[in-house]
Formats: C-alpha cells, sequence, structure tokens
C-alpha cells in the first residue's frame, strides 16, 4: 500500500478490539487487518511463505518477529492490489512491543506509508475479567457468545450450527489475569513509543458498543483527513 496511512489499534485481550475494528474500518477507508487472521488464511495458502511459517507451527515454535512482519507486508501488497481506493489499513494485534514497533516503522518508511494514529482502547481490568471469564465459543463453528452480554438464545448451544459451547481453557479467571500480565507488561513501552511522537489517542472501551464507536470516529475523522498525516486522502 505504497504512500499509505495506517492505523494501529492496540487493548487488552476484551476491549473489544475485533468488535470496534470491524465497525470502524469501513467507515475510514481502512482495511481491517487483524495478524491472528493473517496466519489462518496464510495456512491455506501453498507458496514459500506459508511453507515457512508452517515449519515453525509444525515444531509448536513462535513465528520470529521477523518473519511475522514479513506476513504483514505481503498481505499490506495483497489489500493494495484488491482494495486500491483504501487509505490504508487498522491494524489490530500488531506490533505487540517496541521491538516490533520499530521494525514496523522501518518497513513503512521504506514504503513511503506512515502511521497516521494510535487507538489505545482503555479499560479497567476488573471489566476485562468480567468479559473474558463470561465468554463463551462454539465448538463447531468458533461463534463467540457472553453469559450476560450477548448470551445464546438456547444456552449452552449456538445460534449458527447447533453445536455445544464451551469455555476456552485460557478463558479462567486465573489464566486471564496472566494474560494481562503480560500484555501490560509489552504494551507499556509501545505505548510510550508512540505517545512520545504523538500519535496516541486514549479511548474509553468501557462504554456500550455504539458509543466506543462514536468516539473512535470522531478522534479519527479529523486526523485521516490532515494532508500531511494521509497525502492519499
Amino acid at each position: 500500500m505504497a504512500g499509505k496511512c495506517h492505523v494501529i489499534l492496540i487493548g487488552p485481550q476484551g476491549s473489544g478490539k475485533g468488535t470496534q475494528a470491524a465497525r470502524v474500518a469501513p467507515r475510514l477507508r481502512l482495511v481491517h487487518v487483524a495478524t491472528g487472521e493473517l496466519f489462518r488464511q496464510l495456512m491455506t495458502r501453498d507458496d514459500e511463505l506459508a511453507r515457512e511459517v508452517r515449519r515453525y507451527y509444525d515444531r509448536g515454535e513462535l513465528v520470529p518477529d521477523e518473519l511475522t512482519l514479513r506476513v504483514l507486508v505481503d498481505h499490506l501488497e495483497r489489500v493494495e492490489r484488491e482494495h486500491p481506493g483504501a487509505r490504508g489499513a487498522l491494524l489490530d494485534g500488531y506490533p505487540r512491543n517496541r521491538a516490533q514497533a520499530e521494525a514496523l516503522d522501518r518497513v513503512l518508511g521504506e514504503r513511503s506509508d506512515a502511521i497516521a494514529a494510535v487507538v489505545h482502547l482503555v479499560v479497567p481490568r476488573a471489566v476485562l475479567i468480567e468479559r473474558l471469564s463470561g465468554r463463551l465459543v462454539c465448538s463447531t463453528c468458533g461463534a463467540t457468545y457472553h453469559v450476560h452480554f450477548n448470551p445464546p438464545l438456547v444456552e449452552g448451544r449456538c445460534d449458527r450450527c447447533g453445536a455445544a459451547l464451551v469455555q476456552r481453557s485460557d478463558d479462567t479467571p486465573e489464566a486471564i489475569a496472566r494474560r494481562l500480565d503480560t500484555y501490560e507488561q509489552q504494551t507499556a513501552p509501545l505505548l510510550d513509543y508512540y505517545r512520545q511522537r504523538g500519535l496516541v489517542v486514549d479511548i474509553d472501551g468501557n462504554q456500550p458498543i455504539d458509543a466506543v464507536t462514536s468516539a473512535i470516529l470522531a478522534a479519527l475523522e479529523p486526523v485521516l483527513a490532515e494532508p500531511h498525516r494521509c497525502p492519499s486522502s
């Protein structure tokens, strides 16, 4: 996406990143790019990049940062071809730490791209634990529900396919607390890095979904209209 501008969405598990990204991206002429979904799509391909990533998966190892960045850039190039009218990408799930952010800056600079803003969804820890510990996932199709906020029509059964709903092993309060600790340790330096450049926009994520969406749009629309940030707008 040469000469494009991008927005990064940062927030802990349970903050609503995926929900908000899907809502705001099309309204801002951005393409939602979720790194977790990128790897799932990549695994359906049979090219050299997919085979290289699959070798790490098969060994049960983490994909190195350098390779993850290559996967992201490969996707941005595909997006440019498939969505020529897009301003850029809304990055959800990357970068996760300062080292990844610095590498991303380097690659985007080589492409004459820029980061226009970093949206930080702020949600109290107790609310995150409540949201995540009530999450249910369909054992067949992967649809997600919540015992309080988004219950299924029939208790314990998926609305889409009727299969049983289960709680993921990493959605217990203890496991959630560990994940949030890791997020806070990695993300504080990342946010500091972007704050020094005046890119971070803090959004209260502890509001109704529509209110969070409106707050993000109100914050981003004027930023993306600035020619020095998004020359292609």
